[in-house]
């Protein structure tokens, strides 16, 4: 993916999310889903903690335990300015696809890096991977994948802006010794307008666009009364 379709791809990402930041909360579902289980599977009560992609606060609403320090990292402005406030909490808004987020945390050092639903927007995982092998031992983070709303995307002919499950082992296989688990979940709805209400503002959609005609087809079309998503678990320490 060149420059710039990667930067489009974040401005249409990062428009979305700040655009339904305040109704966010009702419509994340599997995300607080996955980040209470990321939370509840933590091996040990890290210190300090790096969390890329913290969104509304909901991997830090989980966190019970005392820390000394804990630096929650996103892009979108409106997200951070409602993640919740605390003593030895930083919050930083910054895009970690970037350089900036690079100079940022090169001189860290974390006892665990965590991520949920956050990651898979990365144009450059391996990237990330490295970086974050640098300045920790620990990680533990779950991403969607490709096969989330894969219906959806084999109806419309159009690929999934998500990476694929091997794409995401094979950043993290020669950084970290990696455990993965993988969870497939479906969210059920009354009405087919529920339904694409969700997609809409929920954030997983990741900002594909359709032509009116393309979306009144899959309207059409779509006859689930629910929405796949799958999920992978990773949970590493550094090699």
């Amino acid at each position: 993916m060149g420059e710039i379709e990667r930067t489009n791809r974040l401005n249409i990402v990062n428009e979305q999310f700040s655009k339904h930041a305040k109704e966010y909360n009702h419509y994340n579902i599997i995300q607080q889903i996955i980040s209470k289980a990321l939370v509840r599977e933590l091996p040990f009560q890290p210190k300090r903690i790096l969390e890329l992609g913290c969104g509304s606060g909901q991997v830090f609403k989980n966190i019970d335990f005392n820390f000394d320090y804990y630096k929650a990292i996103d892009f979108s402005a409106s997200m951070c300015d409602i993640h919740p406030r605390e003593k030895n909490l930083e919050i930083v808004c910054l895009d970690f696809d970037s350089n900036e987020f690079i100079d940022n945390i090169k001189n860290d050092n974390y006892d665990m890096v965590l991520s949920s639903s956050a990651l898979q927007w990365s144009q450059n995982l391996n990237k990330i991977a490295k970086q974050l092998a640098k300045i920790t031992t620990n990680i533990n983070l779950v991403l969607f994948t490709s096969n989330t709303f894969k219906t959806i995307f084999s109806l419309t002919g159009k690929k999934s802006p998500i990476l694929d499950v091997d794409s995401i082992k094979q950043s993290f296989d020669s950084l970290f010794d990696c455990k993965y688990e993988i969870l497939n979940y479906k969210l059920e709805f009354d009405s087919k307008k529920k339904l694409f209400d969700y997609i809409k503002n929920s954030g997983v959609s990741g900002g594909n666009k359709l032509t009116f005609t393309e979306a009144k087809q899959l309207y059409k079309n779509y006859t689930l009364n629910y929405l796949e998503f799958e999920v992978i678990f990773v949970k590493g320490i550094k090699c």
